[in-house]
């Protein structure tokens, strides 16, 4: 069977028994923090995957992975994945978790680049204009990089607005060549 559809599948009972017990929410928490140990911890999965190591120590792992005292469900539902030897997928089921979460809340994921830090007012505001053309909410990331040089680059959904310094220097430098 196809990890894709395992993972998924998984994630929606997830989802739908969180959302049963109005734990939705904190196993959004959950998961996020889980898909997050995977990416920052490269040696989980691997570890995770070793069938020498024992189900005890992998649900510890994955217990501590997800921040250490989770809901009841989330405890549960780490059992259920390795009573079923589905431990190999559990970075997808968490990924795919996080995704279903977002489209049964319409939440938006927004990014905003800039070539200084921003106040929080300027933030909000650029928050709130997404959140108007979307008509949904915004997870909004700010990052810095000094490389755009000045103005902003806006990200989400599938829409991109590159006002950057940047990007227009090198607008005038490919009208110039032609």
């Amino acid at each position: 069977m196809d990890i894709g559809v395992i993972s998924v599948r998984y994630a929606r009972a997830l989802l739908k028994s969180a959302t049963e017990q109005k734990l939705d929410d904190a196993v959004y928490q959950e998961m996020q923090l889980l898909a997050k140990s995977y990416v920052d911890v490269q040696q989980l999965r691997q570890t995770i995957d070793n069938p020498m190591l024992s189900k005890d120590k992998k649900e510890a792992l994955l217990l501590t992975a997800v921040g250490g005292e989770p809901t009841p469900l989330t405890r549960a539902f780490i059992s259920l994945v390795l009573r079923e030897d589905r431990e190999s997928v559990m970075q997808f089921i968490a990924n795919s978790y996080v995704t279903l979460y977002r489209q049964q809340k319409n939440i938006i994921r927004g990014r905003l680049i800039t070539a200084a830090r921003v106040s929080p007012e300027t933030e909000k505001k650029m928050r709130q204009m997404v959140e108007s053309k979307t008509n949904g909410t915004v997870e909004f990331e700010s990052e810095v990089n000094p490389d755009i040089i000045g103005g902003f680059i806006l990200e989400y959904d599938t829409y991109r607005m590159d006002a950057s310094v940047k990007s227009k220097l090198n607008s005038i430098l490919n009208q110039l060549k032609k």
